[in-house]
C-alpha cells in the first residue's frame, strides 16, 4: 500500500524515468526528494496519532481487577 497521493505518484514515477535515462535534473531530484520525505513525514505524524488516539481509548485495568477476574486474590 502506497502512502504517496496520486499526483505525487505521477511526479515520482516520472522522476524515476528521468533518472534511469541520465536525464533527471538536479531542480527535479531536489523536488522528489521534497516529496519523497514531505509524504513519510505525513505518514508518520498520521500514524502516531493514530497510535495515541487508540491507547486514550484502550481502559488499562489495574492489576488488582485482573486478579480478582482470576480469583487469585
Amino acid at each position: 500500500m502506497s502512502i504517496l497521493s496520486p499526483d505525487s505518484q505521477t511526479k515520482i514515477a516520472e522522476y524515476r524515468r528521468k533518472a534511469a535515462n541520465g536525464t533527471l535534473s538536479l531542480e527535479e531530484m531536489r523536488e522528489a526528494i521534497r516529496l519523497l520525505r514531505g509524504e513519510r513525514m505525513t505518514a508518520s505524524t498520521t500514524a502516531t496519532a493514530s497510535k495515541r488516539t487508540a491507547a486514550a481509548k484502550a481502559a488499562i485495568p489495574s492489576g488488582d481487577d485482573l486478579l480478582n477476574e482470576l480469583g487469585l486474590s
